[in-house]
């Protein structure tokens, strides 16, 4: 198995995603292609000990930056890590492909040079939530604004698969993100998309309000790429926020620094779970080939974690089940 990784992408720049790459091959047996500036990755990579016929490099110059017009930046930056990297994974050249560059440029990459799985009216990025009851699958978190009811059936099966499949659920609950959970409410979008998924084979568990999905209420959550994005960016805001005012609090005196000795082991698996490096990043399910965009402000530990995830996504083959299910469905 042969893993494409965009060595330019992300905030803390390709020593982080060389660095990474170098840890999953002593983790997992994979071959990485790493995808970026030759001269650069390749002095990183001098700094590291590794079996060297288990990377390699796929030189390209150029970088696409997130300030840039997506669908734009793909067609005139041929040369880009994006493309090049996106390019040799609809060639066969590797079995995966991970980013943690411009969330628009790797999906407009996606769609227009691996594409879509026939049949599916729109792709979607999935991303893991964490809840108290371990983890969930949030599709779609921000890849379309403007949804069909069709689209919204169609994410609750791939992201019933790639639950299934990857984060280990068995008949995982299917939730539709929803002002209230009677059957009757709710936008047009929603009460029809309640009764297409309702009809499907899904283990639909109806309508969920925004404050039980941290309650882990259901294992996938279903929802418009807007609605879904607002979700995501408040948690992340929220932990963010939580997390200060709690170490406020701790160093505000030596008798709360004492509990907080005494509460280490337990408020560092609270952080274990909070912490977005832990999951890799977020699939783009829908695609011909699995795509993962990892975390703009990835380190090296959400690299290698990324790199698993897309071989999970590769082992359970999560792309020919999407294919089947989404077959039987235009049949009908």
């Amino acid at each position: 198995m042969k893993i494409i990784v965009d060595g330019m992408g992300g905030d803390k720049g390709y020593k982080e995603v060389v660095k990474g790459c170098v840890d999953a091959t002593k983790q997992l047996d994979v071959g990485i292609v790493i995808v970026g500036q030759e001269e650069k990755i390749k002095e990183e990579l001098s700094k590291h000990e590794y079996s060297q016929n288990r990377i390699e490099i796929l030189n390209a110059e150029e970088v696409i930056f997130n300030d840039e017009e997506p669908a734009l930046a793909i067609r005139r930056k041929k040369n880009s890590s994006i493309v090049v990297g996106l390019k040799a994974l609809s060639e066969n050249r590797g079995d995966g492909f991970v980013s943690a560059g411009s969330t628009g440029a790797l999906l407009a990459g996606g769609l227009f040079i691996v594409k879509r799985i026939e049949g599916i009216e729109r792709a979607a990025i999935a991303t893991v939530y964490p809840t108290l009851k371990g983890v969930s699958l949030l599709i779609d978190a921000g890849a379309n604004v403007d949804c069909k009811p069709e689209y919204l059936l169609q994410f609750a099966i791939m992201g019933s698969i790639y639950c299934e499949k990857v984060l280990g659920k068995i008949s995982p609950k299917v939730g539709l993100v929803n002002i209230g959970t009677e059957e009757g409410k709710g936008n047009s979008l929603v009460k029809e998309a309640y009764k297409l998924i309702k009809e499907s084979n899904l283990n639909f568990i109806g309508n969920i309000e925004a404050r039980d999905i941290p309650n882990g209420v259901a294992d996938v959550i279903v929802s418009d790429g807007f609605a879904g994005n607002i979700i995501l960016k408040l948690t992340e805001g929220m932990a963010m926020s939580i997390f200060s005012r709690l170490k406020e609090e701790i160093n505000k005196s030596y008798k709360s620094k004492i509990g907080a000795l005494m509460l280490k082991h337990q408020l560092k698996s609270f952080v274990k779970l909070m912490d977005y490096r832990e999951y890799g990043g977020a699939p783009l399910l829908g695609l011909k080939k699995p795509v993962v965009k990892a975390h703009g402000s990835s380190d090296s530990l959400a690299i290698t974690n990324a790199i698993k995830q897309v071989k999970n996504f590769i082992d359970n083959g999560v792309i020919n089940l999407i294919e089947e299910d989404i077959n039987k469905i235009t049949r009908i």
